[in-house]
């Protein structure tokens, strides 16, 4: 467990991007002024999934287009079935070596667009899903299968009895595209920067980041703390959502308040950045969109994010995450690549 102490031990196994934390705090919501807030897409609830940083990343893509003036609502689904297929033919040919999961990063998520396309929400919906279950079934498969012809006809079938049969078309406002077609629509390749900010790399250089879900071995562009701070909040207030993936093991992160702050002082420095990364005290747990900006009655500063965690805490499913936070437990960022 990241942390060692045993009355955290319970806690710290809840708060992962799979599943809500409970909490016994019963206060009464915190009152915030919001200053900017971007038009977003129904919360959704991701379940027992691992797929937080698809849902996190669509989220980004859909308050992009609402800001725009143009509704899309994208499907997980598609996706999960696409990063599915992916990783069996993986783990066949790998002889079992490439593990399976459903974990991931929002880099990911347009990587997996841009190559198998998206399709709208209402068009691929599945529903009651247990994607760990599906993933375990998918080992079977692949483990019994004489080759890889045989997987692939296997897989389809398992996914278009779990998932749904996938449509051939996307319809849209009187348009007919294929689905890569309609991704290309709504994200382009290059439309959007990854970063991250630590200093066992060079700044403005682009690396590998070392957390696990990165098996994909994206890259994010390196820069110092302050200016990704600035840069979330230019994005904000000029109208751009940012996919924000980070740390959400802390005992402050309270999704049933709607609230993430820092119950620890200590220095907010890019040094104790690197400290708590190195030392496994900053993790790459979760992924949210962040869509705004607030402040409390104190003045204080906090950034709003939606979540997929449901609705059930006390904004709606959205979460306010303080200044400080953000500074000390932001992994990495997927921001719009523009002039700023």
């Amino acid at each position: 467990m990241r942390k060692l102490i045993i009355l955290f031990v319970t806690l710290a196994a809840i708060t992962s991007c799979d599943l809500a934390p409970t909490s016994s705090n019963t206060s009464k919501a915190k009152r915030f002024t919001n200053e900017v807030l971007l038009g977003y897409t129904p919360v959704k609830d991701q379940g027992h999934s691992s797929l937080c940083w698809a849902y996190a990343m669509l989220a980004t893509i859909e308050s992009e287009h609402i800001q725009m003036g143009d509704s899309v609502n994208l499907s997980v689904d598609y996706i999960a079935r696409y990063q599915l297929d992916e990783q069996a033919r993986f783990h066949f040919l790998s002889k079992g070596f490439n593990r399976m999961t459903l974990r991931g990063t929002a880099p990911l998520l347009l990587r997996l667009l841009d190559e198998y396309g998206i399709m709208p929400y209402d068009s691929y919906h599945a529903r009651d899903i247990n994607y760990n279950a599906l993933t375990k079934r998918l080992e079977m498969l692949s483990n019994s299968s004489r080759n890889l012809s045989q997987m692939k006809q296997r897989t389809e079938r398992l996914f278009d009895e779990r998932i749904g049969a996938l449509p051939k078309k996307v319809y849209m406002l009187g348009a007919e595209y294929t689905p890569l077609e309609f991704a290309h629509s709504v994200c382009m390749r290059g439309e959007y920067l990854a970063m991250t900010s630590f200093t066992h790399h060079r700044f403005g250089e682009a690396f590998v980041l070392e957390v696990p879900d990165n098996y994909s071995n994206e890259l994010y562009y390196n820069v110092p703390i302050d200016v990704m701070m600035k840069r979330i909040e230019r994005s904000l207030r000029t109208g751009h959502p940012v996919c924000w993936e980070g740390d959400t093991s802390e005992v402050g992160f309270d999704f049933k308040r709607g609230v993430a702050e820092l119950t620890k002082q200590r220095p907010y420095t890019q040094k104790q950045r690197q400290i708590e990364f190195e030392n496994h005290h900053t993790t790459d747990d979760h992924c949210m969109a962040l869509i705004g900006i607030a402040h409390d009655e104190n003045g204080k500063r906090y950034y709003i994010a939606k979540n997929s965690w449901g609705t059930g805490n006390q904004y709606g499913g959205l979460m306010y995450l303080s200044e400080q936070y953000v500074m000390m437990k932001t992994i990495a960022i997927v921001v719009k690549n523009i002039n700023m």
